[in-house]
């Protein structure tokens, strides 16, 4: 998926186009990229949960192929010209649209099972980790959550027949998706990385709790802005 992303921007290059609009090769690109990160993530982030072994490896298998069905549903409508999203001009548009806010449904309920395991047992790890863990799964919570307004709000315009304004719905909720989607790979990675420093617990403690806050804080942000812009 990741290298899907890079691919399909030297597709950009090559082929220009906008870049914004639900007609563009940005969502390939954007989505590949970032399904991929989040893939990579999270399997490694849920290393450090307290769970079953059998059913750590269903979910992520069950997750794997669920991101790639939404990238793959994404990809195949760049490639057709048409909007992936809140797109029911034909039969066939219904249903990749279809598969795709199912598919979200399904991300929103497996990454779910995790923050619950995080939050239910102390994950492991070096200081900080288990505060990295936790806040990258709550943050993630509200990408998805932000991601399913948008996906609702633009349904709705859709099945009241305003499909232009279904597609510009989504864009005062794609800054708050955007910030608050990789903090489940941020946050374990510094946890991670100042493991690796001679400082004691207490400092790589704090240092985590500091830009946890500090991400809060700039999720919240941006939380407002899109709340006074909506």
């Amino acid at each position: 998926m990741f290298l899907s992303g890079l691919a399909h921007l030297v597709v950009f290059a090559v082929d220009g186009g906008p870049w914004n609009g639900p007609v563009s090769w940005r969502k390939p690109v954007t989505f590949g990229l970032s399904f991929g990160v989040t893939l990579m993530a999270v399997t490694w982030v849920t290393s450090y949960l307290r769970m079953a072994p059998r059913l750590r490896t269903v979910l992520l298998v069950v997750f794997a192929a669920d991101c790639v069905v939404e990238v793959g549903g994404i990809t195949l409508q760049a490639w057709r010209r048409v909007p992936s999203h809140l797109d029911m001009e034909t039969p066939f548009d219904t249903a990749v649209s279809m598969t795709l806010a199912v598919g979200g449904g399904v991300l929103v309920i497996l990454l779910s099972v995790f923050a619950v395991a995080a939050f239910r047992h102390r994950p492991s790890g070096p200081a900080g980790m288990a505060l990295a863990v936790r806040s990258g799964f709550a943050v993630l919570l509200v990408a998805l959550a932000s991601g399913a307004a948008m996906i609702a709000r633009g349904v709705v315009l859709v099945r009241t027949g305003d499909q232009e304004a279904a597609y510009h719905s989504t864009a005062p909720l794609k800054p708050l998706h955007g910030v608050a989607l990789h903090a489940v790979l941020i946050l374990p990675a510094l946890a991670w990385l100042l493991s690796r420093t001679p400082w004691s617990r207490p400092v790589r403690s704090r240092i985590v709790a500091t830009v946890a806050g500090c991400y809060w804080a700039a999720v919240a942000g941006t939380a407002v802005w899109a709340v006074l812009t909506y």
